[in-house]
């Protein structure tokens, strides 16, 4: 049986698909001056809105890999016995000197300066009566990691090499991907080899067009000025639509079709598995709280000195470290991190760091009243709650 003939867009043709409706035929004058006639808008194309399963053929060693992802993480293949991680040697100095009257002075008269609604008189004028040195200990502990997943992925064909079935595929494991930087997130998206197929387009039933959506592919819509009728008033024609009752669609140009965006019209997809390799930094801080009064948050914005930094493809917990809150701080986190990463993942490197913060508590005199301020950081930043010396300033 011979294929039918359809028209699409006032052009004929020679297709065994559906017809998606007329487009606008055009103005047909009568006897009596009545608006022309026009093809009745097709019904709404309904396309599918996800490929269909049968699109995906059942590749060995992928069998719960799904369309759009939603096939979780892929635990990782028993790695070999680890290296044993190395214990560091103890260090015996933890501590670095306290900042001088003159270094903390600077530091609070820079401070004031830099607040515009403070008066330089307390840093200038304070008589200082007291230092005490609270140095604080962050601990950082980060684990790089290496995680996978897969998905059915399509593009349009254009050519490119189809390799399904001409030999197994790798595993999700064995697809070689770039050398990452240890420590910076990264992604790559790969094709798996030996899983590309051709399909016919599922959006637009492999004819590369759809019917328009604003006028269900008709190629016109009711004329918004006489609402269909051909006139504005009872003898005066529609000048917008010159008197037909209806006008070309803007969205489709009267063509009643325009290109699937899927296929972009090529008609025929690319199929296959899409790989996504990502590489995560996990981090994890600790900071022993001291009973300076610097609320712990200020330290957030602030570096310090750095005692210890280990890299290895596993730490190992601290030992000989004098603050025993970051000893245990660092075997438990050092647990959790290597018990949870390497169920979803594969861990690549881990890395420890010990900072010190120093923190000074600066206890001054200024017109017979006792304050206080902190200095903390290697930036030898100030924090002063209570300054005594501030004004109400208003900009006009």
């Amino acid at each position: 049986m011979r294929g039918m003939i359809h028209t699409w867009g006032g052009r004929d043709q020679s297709h065994p698909g559906p017809s998606y409706g007329v487009a606008n035929p055009g103005y047909v004058p009568t006897a009596t001056a009545a608006p022309a006639m026009f093809a009745p808008p097709a019904a709404d194309y309904a396309g599918p809105s996800a490929p269909p399963a049968s699109m995906f053929d059942n590749m060995p060693g992928y069998e719960g890999t799904l369309a759009g992802g939603g096939g979780g993480f892929l635990p990782p293949p028993m790695p070999a016995p680890p290296p044993q991680p190395e214990p560091r040697p103890e260090q015996s100095n933890w501590n670095i000197p306290s900042i001088t009257e003159d270094t903390a002075r600077d530091a609070f008269a820079l401070f004031a300066s830099s607040k515009c609604c403070y008066s330089s008189g307390p840093a200038k004028e304070g008589i200082i009566t007291g230092m005490d040195a609270f140095n604080t200990y962050r601990y950082r502990l980060e684990t790089f990691t290496e995680s996978r997943s897969t998905e059915w992925t399509h593009q349009p064909f254009s050519g490119q090499p189809v390799d399904a079935f001409a030999q197994p595929p790798p595993g999700p494991w064995d697809v070689p991907a770039k050398t990452p930087s240890f420590f910076q997130d990264d992604k790559e998206v790969i094709r798996v080899p030996y899983t590309s197929s051709v399909k016919p387009c599922h959006d637009c039933v492999g004819l590369g067009r759809k019917p328009c959506k604003q006028c269900a592919g008709a190629g016109n819509k009711v004329c918004w000025v006489c609402n269909g009728s051909g006139y504005r008033h009872t003898d005066d024609r529609c000048h917008h639509c010159s008197g037909r009752g209806r006008e070309n669609c803007s969205f489709c140009h009267g063509q009643g079709s325009s290109q699937c965006g899927t296929c972009r019209g090529k008609q025929q997809l690319l199929v296959y598995i899409s790989l996504t390799v990502k590489w995560t930094n996990n981090i994890d801080h600790y900071v022993v709280e001291q009973s300076s009064g610097l609320q712990i948050d200020n330290l957030s914005k602030v570096s310090g000195k750095e005692l210890l930094r280990d890299s290895q493809y596993l730490v190992f917990p601290l030992m000989g470290f004098p603050d025993q809150a970051v000893v245990q701080a660092a075997q438990r986190l050092v647990s959790e991190h290597q018990a949870k990463y390497s169920r979803t993942s594969r861990i690549l490197q881990q890395r420890q760091t010990i900072e010190l913060i120093p923190v000074t508590k600066v206890t001054y005199t200024w017109k017979g009243k006792s304050h206080i301020y902190f200095v903390y950081g290697n930036e030898f930043k100030v924090s002063a709650d209570n300054y005594p010396a501030t004004c109400c300033c208003s900009i006009m």
